[in-house]
């Protein structure tokens, strides 16, 4: 047997559908390089979707604020409230914010996704004792053939990897997972530059903070 509401029951029914018709929506739209981190933080976050863009635009960085630009309107015409976008300036050379000011939307604080897991702090103190670092996350420790051997060329023609990487001495693997597979393979991505090879366990960093703070932001609804 079912039990009906009584009178009031019924009203704070309405009232509850209809406020949950009024939840707001945020979209995050994020960087390829970012989508398993982004989906694990979103999980519990009522209201919020990702929507990644290619991670390949790293490779051409000049393109990112068209892009993201596109997919905010886009977002809007879907009929999103709000939309953050989860880009640190990622090489854009300082041309993505000018962007987001026009379209009045925030995105993650910091030069790259490096600085935002390491945590901006230790991320300075470990560019300034090695400079001449070449950082990994667990995403480009995955894709390191696709996106640098292939995706610069380098399979093609071999002599531009001393072009690429003559300069750089150390290489710094920031995981975000604990996974003997990927650290691995970022010890074999060192060993095919010819890099020192250093490993540290940052988790998401700062990412988590920023994207966790939607929920204080937008009342708990994302």
């Amino acid at each position: 047997m079912v039990r009906q509401p009584d009178q009031g029951g019924a009203a704070a029914s309405r009232v509850g559908n209809a406020a949950q018709a009024r939840a707001p929506r945020t979209l995050i739209v994020g960087c390829g390089a970012l989508a398993r981190e982004l989906v694990a933080l979103t999980r519990d976050l009522p209201g919020v979707e990702v929507a990644c863009l290619p991670p390949e635009l790293h490779n051409r960085p000049e393109r990112i604020p068209a892009r993201v630009r596109a997919r905010i309107r886009e977002a809007r015409r879907e009929g999103y409230d709000r939309v953050f976008v989860a880009y640190a300036d990622c090489g854009t050379g300082g041309l993505l914010d000018p962007v987001l000011s026009e379209e009045g939307v925030e995105r993650l604080p910091g030069a790259h996704c490096y600085e935002f897991f390491a945590g901006r702090t230790d991320f300075a103190r470990l560019a300034e004792a090695e400079p001449a670092t070449f950082w990994l996350t667990d995403f480009l420790a995955r894709n390191f053939e696709r996106l640098v051997v292939r995706g610069l060329g380098i399979d093609r023609h071999p002599e531009l990897e001393a072009t690429y990487f003559g300069n750089y001495r150390r290489l710094v693997y920031l995981s975000q997972t604990d996974d003997p597979d990927l650290l691995a393979m970022a010890r074999r991505a060192a060993e095919r530059l010819g890099l020192a090879f250093e490993h540290r366990h940052t988790g998401y960093g700062e990412l988590a903070t920023s994207i966790r703070a939607l929920r204080v932001i937008d009342g708990g609804a994302g």
